[in-house]
């Protein structure tokens, strides 16, 4: 028995193929080798045409099939993970009407700041759990008020994984509550579908799909896609879930206190919440988990941080000694004593901050010190200022009622640097375990869940590879005192 899963990105459409029993990864592809296309028709725009996607999945379907020997026939259930926030439009014949306005497109800002404004911000974040701010809901309303014409014809909205799901299906126009809630459709209060988005962006409930678990056989594989990709017919469609919670499953991060954490270019800190609450300063976004169920609330608090890796580029870059690798930069940065003899790096320099109210504070060096500091001090100081601002974020996750065990994370990235792994570890005081994994085969493992070939998701991710374990350390005041040095020079 195999599981496909699959994870439609910004940049390409990845597929994995996991053996049910061993758990071990057959086989991985993706399409295309470079980044895919973002449409930007004015600045801070960003479209993508869903037709690509499907193109994407199809070229990255055939590459894992042969992989597995030009065969398909023992896949036993598919999986989706997908890019979040994006809005997708179909007619009654489920063609997309234009091009999705994706996650990072910023349009819809002053539709969901007005609603929010309108609606009241008491009420939003104690039934949304959010400002409607950038999300799929005030993109819809984007396109109600500048294409009035088009948007007459709208059947349906869809995220892009509800999209792919309908694309396999032949015609499955379906969504989950962790969807709508991630559109800021969904009333955590009322449980149902928000009546004041719904209310004052003048929606009529038509236009949301039909609402299906997330881990349950939620639509089949026609015969023509069947034949088209190489699948048997009828093969269920058994899971979907957006990227962030997707990588919080594919972690195994599924009980409160847990965290899934990410260093990319950006940072991503998922924590799960077994209580409805909000932050009263909505500087973290909070959606239904992929195991939401009333009445077990599994809330999924997603904090992002834009300047984390990109700094750590950016230091290798202009700061690093020309050539070496990010392997070296570890090695010269733990020459330096911790906390970097009194200095301090403000990671904020990659735009405003939802973590600190939206303010663009930038990025700064602090403290330093012509006769003592080198480069190893400001690259250690990089990575020790990157970790305090996820422990920064996670402060405000504990203020919510979080209480913080263990940190999971993919073997990737910053996490492959002890130094960063020994900070975070220590100032927030949870245990960081490193797994091999990513998106799509995590998305693989859902699928079998929701087709019941696991019982759960424990009986899914028993066979997940882990790799490291880092522990606090017996320095951890002279973190502390370092992180307390630095939240004064952020602070102030």
């Amino acid at each position: 028995m195999i599981l496909l899963g699959y994870d439609i990105g910004t940049s390409s459409v990845k597929a994995s193929l996991v053996d049910a029993k061993t758990g071990k990864t057959i086989a991985s592809a993706q399409y295309p080798d470079t980044e895919a296309p973002i449409t930007t028709k004015q600045a801070g725009w960003a479209e993508q045409d869903p037709q690509m996607w499907w193109d994407e999945l199809k070229h990255a379907t055939a590459r894992v099939a042969d992989k597995n020997g030009g065969s398909l026939d023992d896949v036993v259930a598919i999986g989706i993970s997908y890019q979040m926030h994006g809005l997708v439009c179909v007619d009654k014949d489920g063609n997309a009407l234009r091009p999705s306005i994706i996650w990072c497109d910023g349009r819809a800002v002053p539709y969901g700041n007005k609603a929010f404004e309108t609606i009241g911000s008491g009420r939003c974040l104690s039934h949304l759990l959010n400002s409607p701010g950038n999300f799929t809901a005030a993109k819809l309303a984007w396109v109600k008020d500048n294409e009035p014409e088009l948007f007459e014809k709208i059947d349906k909205i869809m995220l892009p994984g509800d999209y792919i799901a309908m694309r396999l299906s032949g015609g499955a126009k379906q969504t989950t509550v962790s969807g709508l809630s991630e559109g800021m459709f969904w009333d955590f209060k009322d449980n149902c579908v928000s009546r004041d988005i719904m209310n004052y962006f003048g929606f009529n409930d038509s236009i949301i799909s039909d609402i299906v678990p997330t881990f349950s056989i939620q639509s089949r594989v026609c015969k023509a896609v069947a034949e088209e990709l190489g699948l048997k017919e009828g093969t269920p469609i058994s899971y979907r879930g957006g990227d962030q919670p997707n990588n919080a499953l594919s972690l195994n991060v599924m009980k409160p206190g847990e965290i899934a954490a990410t260093g990319g270019t950006s940072g991503v800190v998922y924590g799960v919440l077994g209580d409805v609450n909000y932050d009263n300063l909505s500087r973290v976004n909070t959606f239904a988990h992929v195991n939401h169920n009333m009445p077990d609330t599994r809330l999924g608090v997603l904090l992002c941080i834009n300047g984390t890796g990109i700094l750590n580029a950016w230091m290798k870059r202009t700061v690093a000694p020309e050539g070496v690798s990010y392997g070296d930069i570890n090695n010269l940065a733990e020459t330096a004593p911790v906390g970097g003899e009194g200095l301090s790096v403000i990671p904020f320099g990659n735009g405003a901050e939802r973590v600190l109210q939206n303010k663009n504070i930038g990025a700064s060096i602090h403290g330093i010190n012509f006769n003592i500091h080198t480069k190893a001090h400001i690259l250690r100081a990089a990575q020790e200022g990157i970790a305090f601002s996820f422990a920064y974020g996670m402060e405000i996750m504990q203020q919510m009622g979080m209480e913080i065990t263990t940190i999971k994370a993919g073997h990737a990235n910053l996490f492959l640097s002890p130094l960063f792994r020994r900070t975070l570890a220590a100032v927030t005081g949870a245990t960081i375990e490193l797994y091999e994994t990513d998106g799509s085969v995590g998305a693989a493992y859902g699928a079998g869940i929701g087709a019941g070939i696991y019982k759960d998701s424990d009986d899914a991710f028993k066979t997940l590879k882990h790799i490291s374990t880092e522990k606090p350390v017996k320095e951890t005041a002279e973190y502390k005192a370092a992180y307390e040095l630095w939240k004064q020079r952020l602070e102030a």
